[in-house]
């Protein structure tokens, strides 16, 4: 959530901003500017009959005291607390409707992204070389099928389409491959959390997808309770919610966790002829990095969770490319956002498996996490930051691609051949 205080003191700015990320939010800003001083101006007229009605209630013991008639006064406090109510009652839709269009306004990209969509997304290093073959590779779907590592069919007969099932070495090797994340994350200090993966309305609000986007999760028809329930479509939005509505000593910070959750996405869209297989699909495992850090903290968080992410893709041994985000192009909730992506040889370009994104104090405001700083106790908003690190579901395609050979067989990674038993190839 933008700060108000921003858009009061710099509406046009806001709006440029905004721009900068295709969105054209200028009727919506003048619509919440005029809700926040109708607001400012009820909360006024509540707190000035409070005070009345206040100092009111004082003189009634006196009145009886002397003998007089209170009769007047309790009038004029009656006309007062009908009053309140009225106001609280305009108040209460006033503040509905501000806050929902607060609620919707994207965060605001940072200043160094190029404005417009993906065209204008910027390569900024690779790693390796595109492979190459000296026979003609095998599309993933033949390769995972042949094998025995991917039931397409019956996951489609399970569930319908964009659904699958892992079988035997399919399901070992996509275990390797949570694992191989997991185990280097909590290598390098992060704290391993598994969330629930049915998540109430709030955590939505928290992360910046509702209200938005709030069509496009898969929800709970029975929840347990009478509030929104919907599946989560990535643990970000478990994790960044962890601290809602909390204090944070200074001292704990930052705050460095993972989570293994399977994702669950509606929109998997229309599916390209490139696209066959598990490249897009309603249900994907991923491992998520999420860093809460105070302010001053949160570039260098940024620059380690690219750093984490590349040093995964790069220890499977894929050539990649880490790419920063025109501001279009980054999500409604992000202030800039890294993608790595890989090459899958059997698609056109380059696929992202990784996104790194820095939400600033946008989450943390919708969610109100804050810390208390040590020296001044004076309390401010966190930053929240977030990583893939890594989403299986274009990791395992590229795996089986990359290293297929031309007898048909599979060369596993050795970071993964430890979980496997030692296995070096899939036949």
């Amino acid at each position: 959530m933008i700060d108000i205080k921003l858009i009061r003191e710099d509406p046009q700015g806001i709006k440029a901003r905004l721009l900068k990320k295709e969105a054209d939010c200028g009727a919506q800003i003048d619509r919440i500017i005029e809700l926040d001083a109708l607001r400012r101006e009820f909360i006024a007229l509540t707190e000035s009959c409070k005070a009345e009605q206040n100092k009111l209630s004082k003189q009634i013991p006196e009145i009886k005291k002397s003998g007089g008639d209170t009769a007047e006064v309790i009038a004029r406090l009656n006309g007062l607390k009908a009053g309140i109510r009225d106001y609280d009652a305009q108040l209460r839709g006033i503040e509905s409707k501000y806050r929902m269009l607060l609620y919707s306004l994207p965060n605001l990209p940072d200043d160094d992204l190029s404005p417009g969509g993906k065209e204008n997304n910027e390569p900024l290093r690779y790693f390796g070389q595109p492979h190459k073959f000296d026979f003609a590779p095998k599309h993933h779907v033949e390769l995972c099928t042949k094998l025995g590592l991917i039931d397409y069919e019956r996951g489609a007969k399970l569930a319908g389409s964009g659904f699958w099932v892992y079988r035997g070495l399919g399901a070992r090797l996509e275990w390797a491959l949570l694992n191989y994340f997991i185990d280097t994350h909590i290598a390098d200090g992060y704290e391993f959390v598994l969330v629930p993966h049915m998540l109430e309305y709030q955590c939505g609000l928290t992360a910046g997808q509702f209200p938005k986007f709030e069509e496009e999760v898969f929800r709970i028809a029975n929840p347990p309770d009478e509030r929104m329930h919907y599946m989560l479509p990535t643990a970000e939005a478990a994790l960044v919610s962890l601290h809602r509505d909390e204090i944070i000593p200074e001292a704990e910070l930052p705050k460095k966790y993972i989570s293994y959750t399977p994702c669950f996405r509606r929109e998997a869209g229309s599916y390209r002829s490139d696209e066959r297989g598990m490249v897009r699909g309603h249900q994907f495992n991923k491992v998520e990095m999420v860093q809460i850090t105070r302010p001053e903290d949160s570039e260098a968080a940024f620059d380690e969770l690219i750093g984490k992410a590349e040093a995964l893709v790069r220890g499977l041994g894929f050539h990649f490319r880490t790419v920063k985000l025109a501001a279009g192009d980054c999500s409604s909730a992000m202030a800039r956002t890294y993608d790595i992506e890989i090459q899958i040889p059997s698609m056109d370009g380059y696929k992202e498996v990784s996104s790194v994104s820095n939400a600033r104090e946008y989450q943390a405001r919708r969610g109100a996490v804050r810390f208390r700083r040590a020296a001044t106790g004076k309390i401010g908003f966190v930053h929240t930051l977030n990583g893939s690190g890594l989403a299986t579901s274009r990791i395992l395609p590229a795996l089986v691609e990359q290293n297929q050979q031309a007898d048909g067989s599979v060369v596993i990674p050795e970071v993964l051949r430890k979980y496997l038993g030692g296995l070096k190839v899939i036949e």
